[in-house]
C-alpha cells in the first residue's frame, strides 16, 4: 500500500490486513452478484458463462479465505477469537478518528 493510502487510513500496521479484508468481502459481493445473474440469464450460453465464473469467484473466495486464516487475520469457526479481532480492529477505527 502506498504512503497517502497508509497515513489516510491511518493503518498502516493492519496493512496487509485491510487489503485482505476488503479481497474477501470483494469476493463474497462477486459470488452472491453472480448467483443473482444466473438465476436472471435467458440462453443457456450465457448461464454457463455465468457458472464458469461462479466457480472462479467461489475459489478465489477459498484462497483469501485460506490465506486470511494462517496470517490469522480471519477465525470463521472461532466466533469468540473473530469478535475479539473485530472489537480490536473497530477500537483502532474509533481512535483514528479521535486524532
Amino acid at each position: 500500500m502506498n504512503g497517502f493510502i497508509e497515513k489516510l487510513t491511518g493503518m498502516a500496521p493492519l496493512t496487509d490486513q485491510v487489503i485482505a479484508t476488503d479481497l474477501l468481502m470483494a469476493s463474497k459481493t462477486a459470488v452472491r452478484n453472480y448467483s443473482l445473474a444466473i438465476t436472471e440469464t435467458a440462453t443457456p450460453e450465457i448461464r454457463q458463462t455465468l457458472i464458469n465464473q461462479l466457480e472462479d469467484a467461489i475459489d478465489a473466495h477459498r484462497k483469501i479465505s485460506k490465506y486470511m486464516m494462517e496470517k490469522g487475520y480471519y477465525h470463521p469457526q472461532d466466533t469468540q477469537r473473530q469478535l475479539e479481532l473485530d472489537l480490536r480492529t473497530a477500537e483502532i477505527a474509533m481512535s483514528l478518528s479521535n486524532d
